[in-house]
């Protein structure tokens, strides 16, 4: 019997974010569904090859090879495919020996509705419209940009690295700035509420819970200290002094932390990411989502003032 999902920390996965499916996309384009379904198939042997999101997904998954009694996270695979040709997506996840069981084939529509009864805490894909639907119904999402990928199989860490407003806090204070790109009015504003926690942003849920695995890491390196930690998370964000101590305020009324705060005060993120190395970077504006060599797993998080666009599309009815 499986743990009770409502009880882990779940991430949802499209296969176009967790693998390459470049070529397979090109045969839907060019010939049509029909097409696509013979291509899929004729080439059902085919391993996919690992996508931008593959890295994060087979590390996030070795979490619960450390703690096998709890349990405490899982992905469930959410796919605009049919069961039929989406049996190739599923034989290569056999093939990968992720621990992949759950899944939710909707044939041609969008899957995002069906985030809550999953639990799920994120949903990473690499198609914009589902992502911006589902951030327009207040569910976690974010899309998945291209780069190429590396996977060191001798780094067992996890880096994950995230920024603060838009993304984990809401976008009150982007809100302020946005109003007259003036950064001294957005540090009275900050510094006005500095005792005010900002509210929940779009991967707060996310964040709080990647954290409470940050707590049972603490806790078999009391009981063992030889246990190598596996997760290392970051906040890399543009504010800097004075504007930082809200963030302070507002991650501890949450009763949680980073292993790593940058306050960057406009500085290129880049810098930073090509240091930290984190095998996924989320961040609400474009123009940050950039990296040396772009080997970095960028994730769009187009929510809020920055990435205003029409009213939101309303959920289909699961």
């Amino acid at each position: 019997m499986a743990y009770p999902i409502e009880h882990k920390l779940v991430i949802g996965i499209a296969s176009s974010a967790l693998f390459d499916l470049s070529e397979s996309h090109q045969v839907y384009l060019d010939s049509g569904a029909e097409q696509y379904r013979q291509y899929q198939e004729q080439n059902l042997d085919v391993i996919l090859g690992r996508g931008v999101a593959f890295p994060f997904i087979r590390r996030f998954l070795n979490i619960n090879k450390q703690f096998q009694r709890q349990a405490p996270v899982e992905v469930v695979l959410f796919s605009r495919n049919s069961p039929e040709t989406g049996l190739r997506v599923l034989r290569s996840i056999a093939h990968y020996g992720l621990d992949i069981s759950r899944a939710a084939f909707v044939t041609g529509q969008s899957p995002y509705a069906y985030l809550p009864a999953f639990n799920a805490s994120l949903f990473l894909s690499a198609n914009e419209e589902d992502v911006r639907n589902a951030l327009a119904n207040k569910y976690p999402a974010g899309l998945v940009l291209p780069s190429r990928t590396e996977d060191d199989e001798d780094d067992g860490e996890l880096r994950i690295a995230f920024d603060f407003d838009g993304v984990i806090a809401d976008d009150e204070a982007e809100t302020v700035f946005k109003r007259n790109n003036d950064v001294d009015e957005f540090h009275a504003h900050e510094t006005k509420n500095v005792a005010t926690p900002h509210q929940p942003g779009p991967l707060a849920d996310l964040f709080q819970k990647l954290a409470v695995m940050q707590r049972l890491e603490e806790k078999a390196q009391r009981r063992d200290p030889g246990y190598k930690k596996i997760l290392r998370i970051a906040i890399i964000t543009a504010r800097n002094a004075p504007s930082h101590e809200r963030v302070v305020t507002t991650l501890k009324s949450w009763g949680v932390s980073a292993n790593e705060t940058f306050f960057l005060g406009g500085m290129d993120k880049a810098r930073v990411l090509q240091i930290f190395k984190p095998h996924i970077f989320f961040d609400d504006q474009l123009s940050h989502l950039k990296s040396a060599g772009g080997t970095i797993p960028m994730v769009h998080v187009p929510f809020g003032i920055a990435n205003a666009v029409a009213a939101p599309v309303p959920a289909p009815a699961p």
